[in-house]
């Protein structure tokens, strides 16, 4: 679904990230791991146009996404979660998922019910504003406002970062349903290794940014965790 060839990334005159090679398939959940600095938020950032790319190409769905601006991504189906969620604290809940919408291909107007399904804390509180919420509740908002867009492709940077463990549990277990009985294709960073287990599929490793380990979860090593895992 989503192909990363030859990519080159450039702050100034400082070398990001190098010749990138990534396969995301169809229907599964890959985790960018690496320790902090490495490149993760960066090549995120490069597929979803917030920043340019130096050489290489993005591909989604046979479509070359690197030549498309940033605000139309949205648009084919990629839901993204931004980290530090960046929520708008003066909006509403409810305000903060009607953002979503204008990006919807069908141009409806009303928010999903299947996501005040998946967060009925959403539901409760959809007056109350962003800013009131708690760190996982904000998280909760976060997912909801990217799901509004009903993607094909759901990228979330660190959604487990900053907030308490049941609802590391309940975030794990909502993109697991998304991803194993919804089909939703998931491409997450994350640095928590229980949780990268729990719901990753395959994995990509990220040092000084550039790719040096991938492969199916269950054969993550522990010399690779040792290696570029360990803080």
């Amino acid at each position: 679904m989503l192909t990363i060839r030859g990519l080159n990334q450039f702050y100034g005159q400082s070398h990001t990230l190098w010749d990138i090679e990534l396969d995301v398939s169809e229907g599964e959940c890959t985790c960018l791991m690496g320790r902090n600095g490495v490149g993760k938020t960066t090549l995120l950032n490069c597929i979803m146009g917030a920043l340019p790319i130096a050489s290489g190409e993005i591909r989604y769905r046979d479509m070359a996404l690197h030549s498309l601006p940033m605000e139309q991504r949205a648009r084919h189906g990629i839901g993204y979660v931004p980290q530090g969620r960046q929520i708008f604290p003066m909006l509403s809940v409810e305000e903060n998922l009607q953002i979503g919408l204008p990006a919807r291909p069908d141009r409806a107007r009303k928010i999903p019910e299947f996501i005040y399904e998946l967060f009925p804390v959403l539901k409760e509180m959809h007056q109350r504003r962003g800013g009131d919420l708690s760190g996982g509740q904000q998280q909760q908002l976060a997912v909801g406002r990217a799901l509004v867009i009903d993607p094909k492709l759901l990228i979330l940077d660190e959604p487990t970062e900053g907030i308490q463990p049941n609802i590391v549990a309940e975030i794990g277990d909502i993109i697991g349903k998304l991803n194993r009985e919804m089909g939703m294709t998931v491409l997450l960073v994350e640095q928590k290794l229980p949780f990268v287990k729990k719901v990753a599929d395959k994995f990509c490793i990220l040092d000084r940014g550039r790719p040096v380990a991938k492969g199916q979860v269950d054969k993550l090593s522990k010399e690779l965790i040792k290696e570029y895992l360990t803080v």
